[in-house]
This record gives C-alpha cells, structure tokens and sequence, in this order.
C-alpha cells in the first residue's frame, strides 16, 4: 500500500465539465476493473477512482492472524476474508475494500458484479501505509460508522497500535474506541465479542 495514483479520468470516461455522480464512479470502476495493472486494487474516495498496490507480503501476518482469531466468534452467516472486495456507502458516497472484512454471505453471494452494500459488514480491517494512513484514521472512521459497520479494527503498521472503533452512529462516526499497542489484547466487541491477542504482532 504505497503511494495512491488517480487512474486517469480520460481511460474512464469522455471528458466534460461536469463532477461525475457516485453512481457514474462507480460503474467507470466496473468497466476499468478487468484493465488494473496486476497487484493493484481501486477504491472511490472523496469523489476519485483511486488505484493502490496491494500490502507488501509481511503484512499477511498480522492479516492472517486476525482472520484466524476472527473466524471462531463471526456472526452466524457470516465469514471473514481477506479476498478484495469493493464496499459502497451512499451516501457518503464512498466505495472502499477493506484489507479484511467479515460480512453477511448471503448478501454478498448474491450480487452479480465488483459492488458489494456497506450494509452487509459486521467488521472491516484496514492497515496503514505511509500513503493511506490519513484516510484510514480520518475519513474511512467517519464512513464505516455513519453507514452502521459495528466494528472497526485499525492496525497502525507506523505506530505499532491495534484501534478497535465501536458503537456506530449514523452522524459521527463510532461512539466508542480502544486501543493498545502490538504485543498486547484487546476486546473486541459484539457481535464477535473476544479478546484479540497481538502477541507477536511487529512494525
């Protein structure tokens, strides 16, 4: 996840003067999904298709302990993965994939295409990168809680710090937060409700 790059307005749509609407983002995002460069993934973020590279391999880590831990305690119909996946939340009109999520199968299996609702995710997880960290601790705290995701996990790969974001509120974000640094537990709260063990977690 290193530096963010606008994938040119012009390869997606013909050119105007116009601001393009979330829905038209979101199916130039369709059209240019098959053509993405190999290792890159795109997201809608303050109104731009932006493209970034995948986590570098030693983050898998920490992905896949988190998974592992996860998967005992996810919600009945519900599974987590580290799978890309593209989210929408209108409004705020924002198209994210998280680097792990947990959602409700049933909604997801039924969608015929890349856009999956916000509505079906019970957790996101994201880690940060030089590049994206701004948005993970600002803008995607603001839009995974108006749009209801219970829980969100933030793993901050520059300070070595687990934040769980709880108790979503359709105005501000989440109500409720705790962290802790690499190395030590934290709860995580319903609907998954159990201590996540950071031991071994590393910057």
């Amino acid at each position: 996840m290193a530096v963010m790059v606008d994938i040119p307005r012009e390869a997606l749509q013909p050119i105007d003067d116009e601001e393009p609407s979330f829905e038209k983002l979101c199916r130039d995002l369709e059209r240019a999904n098959d053509t993405l460069p190999d290792g890159y993934r795109a997201e809608i973020i303050g109104g731009k298709i932006v493209m970034s590279p995948w986590p570098k391999g030693r983050y898998n880590r920490i992905l896949d302990a988190l998974q592992d831990q996860l998967m005992p305690h996810t919600p009945e119909g519900h599974r987590a993965r580290t799978t890309p996946n593209l989210f929408v939340f209108p409004p705020p009109e924002r198209g994210y994939g998280p680097d792990l999520h947990v959602a409700d199968t049933a909604v997801t299996d039924a969608v015929d295409g890349i856009l999956l609702p916000g509505s079906a995710l019970s957790l996101v997880a994201e880690q940060t990168s030089a590049s994206t960290r701004l948005v993970e601790l600002t803008d995607k705290v603001d839009v995974y809680g108006r749009g209801g995701v219970p829980v969100y996990v933030l793993i901050d790969m520059m300070q070595g710090i687990v934040t769980v974001h709880s108790e979503p509120t359709p105005d501000n974000g989440y109500r409720a937060k705790t962290w802790v640094k690499f190395g030590e537990k934290i709860r995580i709260p319903a609907p998954f409700d159990f201590e996540l063990d950071t031991a071994g977690w590393q910057v």
